[in-house]
C-alpha cells in the first residue's frame, strides 16, 4: 500500500510549530471572532465550523442534525472516508431510532461496573509491559512497548480477538485514520480488515467464548437479527476504537506531562481520585478527536445568531469547545486539579462515545503506572523532533523515544 503526501486542509490540523498540544491560532481566534464559520473541505465543498462548547452541545444533542454518513452533503475526512463509507456503516453513523436499536447491542459490555471490574486485569497487562520495558533498558519507543499494545491487549480480550493478529488489524487501522492513504490503500484495509471480522464472528456462532464477538455472534447473526455484514462494521468500528484513540491519549498525555514537571508528579503521586480528575483534564486540553465531529442539518437552525440551513454540512470542533473560556478558566493551561468533566472529548448527546468507560479507566491506570515505575522518565530526543500525527484522523505521536 503506498500514500499520498497530500496535507489535509491547514483549518484542520495542529500546529506544526509552537505548542504541539494546541489548537492553530487562526482557528483558536474563532471562538471570539467567528464562532460559527464557513470553512473549505478537501472536495471543494463547504461546511460550518462551530467553536463554541454551548453552540456544539446544542447541536449534538439535536434531533434535527443527522451524524448520517450517507446524506451527500455529510462532510467526509477525506476521499478516502468517503470511499469507505459503506464499512463505516455503524450505530455512530447513524440517527434514532436506528442508532439507538443497534447501540443498545453493546451498551451491557461498556458500563461503568463492568470496567470496574476489568482494573485487576488492565492492572496486569499494564505491570507486565513495564516489567518488558524495564528489562530492555531505555531508549524505548513508548508508542510501540506500552501505549499501543495496552489498549490492544484490552479490546482484544474484551471482543474476543486473537491479539497474534494484532500486527495486521493495527496496520489496517493506521491507513483507515490516516488523511492522506489513497482511495485504493483505504479500501484495501477496510476490506480486509472487515472480511476478517466477519469470518471471526461467524466462527464463533459454533465455538462462542465469553467475548462481546461471541454474544453478538450467538444473539444476531445465529438469530438473524443482524447480518455477517452489519455483525462485521460493529466489530470494526469497536476494534480500531479501541486502541487507537486510547493509544494516542497515553502515548501524548505522558509526552503533555513532561512538558508540565509539577502536574506530572500531582499525577504520578497523586491518590485515584486526583488522577482521575487529571485524567479528564488531559482529555480536554488534548482532544485528541482534532477533527470534529461531522453532522449534516435537516432542518434549518438558529444558532449563535446563524442560520445553518437543511442540508447544510456541520463540523463541531471540540478541540475548540475543550479551550472555550466561557467554559474553563485559563483553558490553554494544563492543570491536573481542574474540574474539566464539561469536556466535549468523548462527544456529547446520544452519540457519545460508547467506550468511555473503559478509556477512562485504562489512562486511570496508565499513567502512574508508568511515572512511578520510572521516576526519571525523559523524553529522548527534542520536544521539535517529536513527529505529531497532523495527518491522522486521531491526534497524537507517531512515536515517542523516552529514556530514564
Amino acid at each position: 500500500m503506498t500514500q499520498t503526501s497530500a496535507a489535509p486542509p491547514a483549518w484542520t490540523t495542529r500546529r506544526a510549530t509552537g505548542c504541539p498540544f494546541d489548537p492553530p491560532p487562526a482557528r483558536s481566534g474563532l471562538l471570539g471572532r467567528e464562532p460559527i464559520s464557513r470553512v473549505t473541505l478537501w472536495n471543494g465543498g463547504t461546511a460550518w465550523l462551530v467553536a463554541r462548547h454551548a453552540d456544539q452541545v446544542a447541536l449534538l444533542r439535536d434531533e434535527r442534525v443527522s451524524a448520517d454518513n450517507r446524506r451527500p452533503s455529510y462532510p467526509s475526512l477525506s476521499a478516502a472516508s468517503e470511499a469507505t463509507r459503506a464499512h463505516n456503516r455503524a450505530f455512530i453513523t447513524m440517527d434514532e431510532p436506528e442508532h439507538n436499536e443497534q447501540r443498545r447491542k453493546f451498551t451491557g459490555d461498556f458500563t461503568i461496573k463492568r470496567m470496574e471490574a476489568l482494573r485487576p486485569r488492565i492492572q496486569e497487562i499494564i505491570d507486565e509491559l513495564l516489567d518488558a520495558m524495564e528489562e530492555s533498558g531505555p531508549p524505548a519507543d513508548l508508542v510501540t512497548s506500552f501505549a499501543l499494545p495496552l489498549p490492544s491487549l484490552v479490546i482484544c480480550e474484551l471482543l474476543g480477538v486473537p491479539y497474534e493478529d494484532h500486527a495486521f488489524f493495527q496496520r489496517a487501522s493506521a491507513y483507515l485514520v490516516d488523511t492522506r492513504s489513497t482511495v485504493e490503500d483505504a479500501l484495501t484495509a477496510s476490506t480486509e480488515l472487515v472480511e476478517y471480522l466477519g469470518d471471526l464472528v461467524e466462527r464463533k456462532v459454533s465455538a462462542p467464548g465469553d467475548d462481546l464477538l461471541s454474544r453478538l455472534a450467538t444473539g444476531y447473526l445465529a438469530t438473524g437479527l443482524s447480518t455477517r455484514e452489519e455483525c462485521a462494521n460493529e466489530a470494526r468500528l469497536l476494534l480500531v476504537a479501541g486502541h487507537e484513540t486510547t493509544a494516542n491519549m497515553i502515548a501524548l498525555g505522558t509526552c503533555a506531562l513532561l512538558q508540565h514537571p509539577e502536574q506530572l508528579a500531582a499525577v504520578r503521586d497523586g491518590d485515584p481520585r486526583l488522577v482521575a480528575g487529571a485524567v479528564e483534564e488531559l482529555l480536554r486540553y488534548l482532544t485528541i478527536t482534532h477533527m470534529g465531529r461531522r453532522r449534516v442539518a435537516l432542518a434549518d437552525i438558529e444558532i449563535g445568531g446563524t442560520t445553518i440551513r437543511a442540508g447544510d454540512a456541520v463540523i463541531c470542533a471540540g478541540d475548540l469547545a475543550n479551550r472555550d473560556p466561557e467554559v474553563f478558566e485559563d483553558p490553554d493551561e494544563l492543570r491536573v486539579d481542574r474540574q474539566a468533566r464539561r469536556h466535549l472529548a468523548f462527544g456529547s448527546g446520544p452519540h457519545q462515545c460508547l467506550g468511555q468507560n473503559l478509556a477512562r479507566v485504562e489512562l486511570q491506570l496508565a499513567y502512574p503506572a508508568l511515572l512511578r515505575r520510572f521516576p526519571g522518565l525523559r523524553l529522548d530526543r527534542p520536544l521539535t523532533e517529536i513527529p505529531f500525527r497532523t495527518d491522522m484522523a486521531v491526534y497524537g505521536v507517531h512515536e515517542l523515544p523516552v529514556a530514564w
